[in-house]
């Protein structure tokens, strides 16, 4: 049946670059991560690329002779997937198909492949929606002529230029549709936001999966999805908590990740709406993870973005269960690095920030989980006491 090659489109190669702007270090965390997207979505990735330029190449994000690297290996792998760590450019894109002749994704097609898989209500799948089509629509040209190529472009060359227009409109007139009702699910949100009465709001926030809902299913006693996979809820979840007769509302969405779309966030940021309105935010934290820091930056970072950032917080450093590090030697005389830090250094690091109140717990374990609540429980009564003064508990 001809030469045409067969491929496995569950199978992918992840492509990444060192740059001034990423150390090799960050870009094989980096790819970590997009591996663990990759499986979340359903992909087995088999192979790793990268490559060290000043910047990326802006028609082919790689240089020629990585390409053919990459190309040689999916063509005797029989690969159908190529995965890029960054958000390619249209130009990258056509041209990177055009050379490999398989399925080509960025990082950003790939969270919205996943959020897209994830939405169960009408609220998260009209957002999904929105940020898919503000995603396609520069990219319109690439994709009306990987159409031609699988027709055959007999007959469809002089239309081309009419058609993208057509699905341009056509775009844009869907855009504005989806934009209106999310306004209209807004308003509904906001009426029930407002029905709940008055009780103090608490909003669980976090880098993804690092343990927010078995936080959330231990202290409401209710039961959250919880597993370990990237994003595992993207609607939010509110639910009411009481803690020596003290009730609360506590609330938790979407988890943030690094290099998350503009787009995306923009799209969402009416499903952290009840962030925004929160009175005590509950920043989750991933003890265990080598680069705890810089996710709790990503975290802050977008906080700063929604206009939250000056609300009093809570920092939880969960999964103290998995923490490990390295003990240095005595004679070593080298200042100590991240693996060198016993989980008391870090605990006397943090303590002695006056910025924001921490505990250190392992959700899972029930570790340390009673100092949690009673720090919870203080933090919240302060609020709610400077709220409703004359409301006793």
């Amino acid at each position: 049946m001809g030469s045409e090659k067969k491929i496995d489109i569950e199978k992918a190669v992840l492509v990444g670059v060192v740059n001034q702007d990423q150390t090799k270090e960050q870009v094989n965390e980096y790819l970590d991560e997009l591996d663990f997207l990759a499986k979340t979505a359903g992909v087995n990735p088999q192979k790793r690329f990268t490559q060290s330029v000043t910047n990326p190449n802006p028609r082919s994000y790689v240089g020629r002779g990585k390409l053919d690297e990459v190309n040689n290996y999916i063509i005797e792998n029989e690969i159908g997937l190529v995965i890029f760590d960054d958000e390619l450019s249209p130009t990258q894109l056509r041209n990177i198909e055009n050379f490999l002749k398989v399925k080509v994704l960025d990082r950003t097609n790939l969270i919205l492949d996943i959020f897209a898989q994830r939405a169960r209500t009408a609220h998260a799948k009209t957002q999904v929606e929105l940020a898919q089509y503000q995603y396609i629509l520069p990219r319109l040209t690439r994709m009306w002529t990987h159409l031609e190529r699988q027709r055959g472009g007999i007959g469809m060359r002089g239309p081309g230029e009419a058609q993208i227009e057509t699905y341009r409109r056509i775009i844009l007139d869907k855009i504005s549709k989806l934009k209106k009702e999310l306004v209209k699910i807004d308003k509904q949100m906001y009426q029930q936001r407002k029905n709940r009465g008055a009780m103090v709001r608490v909003a669980l926030v976090g880098y993804t999966n690092v343990g927010k809902s078995t936080i959330m299913n231990m202290l409401s006693k209710s039961e959250v999805l919880a597993e370990d996979k990237l994003f595992a809820t993207l609607d939010t979840t509110v639910r009411k908590v009481v803690i020596n007769n003290l009730p609360f509302l506590m609330s938790y969405t979407v988890g943030f990740i690094r290099k998350l779309p503009h787009k995306l966030i923009e799209s969402f940021k009416s499903t952290l709406d009840e962030t925004r309105e929160s009175d005590l935010i509950v920043h989750v934290v991933d003890v265990s993870h080598p680069s705890f820091d810089e996710h709790m930056e990503v975290v802050n970072e977008t906080l700063k973005e929604l206009n939250v950032a000056d609300k009093p917080v809570l920092v939880v450093f969960n999964k103290i269960d998995q923490f490990s590090f390295v003990p240095k030697d005595e004679d070593d005389l080298t200042p100590k690095t991240r693996e060198n830090y016993s989980l008391e250094d870090l605990k006397q690091a943090y303590f002695a920030k006056k910025t924001f109140h921490s505990v250190f717990i392992s959700a899972k374990n029930k570790e340390n989980v009673d100092e949690f609540r009673e720090t919870l429980f203080n933090m919240t009564r302060n609020i709610h006491f400077e709220r409703y003064p004359y409301n006793t508990i």
